[in-house]
């Protein structure tokens, strides 16, 4: 019985070890190389919004965590990835959870990150404790990595300011932000809906009205980003979704719907791009539901291909390949 309990005792200790220690392996660095896409295959991610930074790039994504065969959405944080060379890959610890948020619920939906004046501002979309729907909010932090923590202890948007366009209570979603070359920051987001808004200097209030942006077939996912005189802005359309884009020579539009950019992403009802120019190079990064056995629409992963452009601006459409970028 003595040597029963000993062994019994030994054994909790054994596992306590092991438990730890996965723990701590999951707080520290992971760095690997890009085998085509999916990029990320040893987790499911999704939603990516891209950020160059200081030689590198930096995704921050959704974590989907729908265990299999269930078919639900279920993210409770978001991974941060960076790059020198958009082919070794390190994952950082978890920047920046939907709890963070005191005032949110969870569910962490689709986000971006910029940079302003050293500090890094990230938009998130969370579903609010007290104001029924979706809503975003925003962290900060000192570096790409955080830690982030809250700016406002409250929400940016809510979805009782958006009400008269549609009574859907995931309309505010999906935040994108550029900061225009006069030093203006505007944010973009919506569901069937896309709005716009200044924000203040701060980066984290309102500076004016929330004005309709009216696109074909607008679904979600809106993006913003300029190469030349020529502004960008790509979105989610329809359902399955694919990616089209208009473009204009203002901020605010007017916008010249282009088309589609992307082919509905394979085996994923959704579809959700960033675009980034590094090194020169233009990319399209977006998410699919392309890795075995069990990927599909709620457990996407995170591609990358090379984007291009014609003569008059426009964009090539993208191809999307399991090479990836080579």
């Amino acid at each position: 019985m003595d040597r029963f309990r000993v062994n019994k005792v030994r054994f909790w200790v054994i596992s306590f070890v092991l438990v730890a220690s996965q723990g701590l392996s999951a707080q520290r660095d992971t760095t690997f190389v890009a085998d085509g896409n999916p990029i990320i295959k040893y987790k499911y991610t999704a939603d990516p919004g891209a950020m160059v930074h200081d030689g590198k790039v930096y995704i921050y994504a959704g974590h989907d965590e729908c265990p299999p065969p269930a078919e639900h959405y279920l993210l409770n944080d978001w991974c941060v990835f960076s790059s020198s060379d958009m082919k070794t890959w390190t994952e950082h610890p978890v920047p920046l959870k939907a709890k963070d948020f005191s005032w949110a619920k969870g569910e962490a939906w689709a986000s971006q990150v910029i940079e302003r004046d050293g500090k890094f501002y990230w938009y998130v979309t969370v579903e609010h404790k007290d104001v029924p729907g979706k809503s975003i909010g925003v962290a900060v932090a000192d570096s790409p990595l955080g830690p982030f923590v809250d700016a406002r202890g409250s929400a940016l948007i809510t979805n009782d300011m958006t009400t008269e366009r549609t009574k859907i209570y995931w309309d505010d979603i999906d935040p994108t932000v550029f900061i225009d070359d006069d030093g203006q920051a505007y944010l973009y987001w919506g569901n069937t809906q896309c709005y716009y808004a200044k924000l203040k200097k701060n980066m984290i209030e309102l500076d004016g009205p929330i004005v309709y942006v009216d696109l074909p077939r607008f679904t979600e996912a809106p993006w913003i980003h300029k190469r030349g005189d020529w502004y960008y802005l790509s979105y989610a359309s329809e359902f399955p979704e694919k990616i089209c884009y208009a473009m204009s020579r203002s901020i605010i539009g007017p916008w010249e719907y282009k088309g589609i950019l992307n082919e509905i992403a394979g085996n994923s009802n959704t579809n959700h791009q960033a675009i980034i120019e590094f090194k020169g190079d233009w990319y399209f990064i977006y998410h699919n539901g392309g890795i075995n056995p069990a990927g599909g629409s709620y457990r996407r992963s995170v591609c990358i291909d090379c984007l291009y452009y014609n003569e008059d601006g426009t964009m090539k459409r993208i191809q999307m390949t399991t090479e990836g970028v080579q």
